[in-house]
């Protein structure tokens, strides 16, 4: 298992903003990694006191971000990229915070290239859905300015 430190010095988000707690597995076509950080009172995402489900997306761009830091390999420099869009995206709750289970945040890679890849995300607490949906991630980002 890859822990947050580990994560933490492969993607941009740090501090309070890495959410990601653990990789639990991973391959070149698809990650998984848990996270409790969604009943921490001081999550950054939290807003009045509550932390919504559609905050559950940038669970799983995070875990897109570190299966992209996976594949390229410890000695490449990250890649700046960003999230283009979602789609299909369905909310099974209201909110996270209240979630008891740690967050099991699962990414699929669908297609892609060098560019850009599309993947499919699950957020689940214990053997509950919380949201699923696709999105597509651009790789190359100082192409696209």
């Amino acid at each position: 298992m890859l822990n947050r430190n580990w994560i933490a010095t492969h993607i941009p988000h740090q501090g309070g903003m890495c959410l990601l707690d653990t990789v639990t597995e991973w391959s070149p076509g698809r990650i998984r990694c848990a996270s409790a950080s969604h009943r921490r009172i001081d999550n950054p995402l939290r807003d009045g006191g509550k932390l919504g489900a559609a905050c559950g997306i940038e669970y799983a761009a995070q875990a897109m971000a570190v299966h992209g830091a996976l594949i390229a390999g410890d000695d490449a420099k990250p890649r700046q990229g960003f999230l283009a869009s979602v789609r299909g995206v369905e909310f099974h709750v209201d909110r996270l915070d209240d979630i008891a289970a740690d967050l099991d945040i699962e990414a699929e890679r669908l297609s892609g290239d060098d560019n850009g890849i599309l993947y499919r995300f699950e957020v689940r607490g214990g053997e509950r859905v919380l949201l699923s949906g696709r999105a597509a991630v651009i790789l190359n980002a100082e192409a696209v300015k």
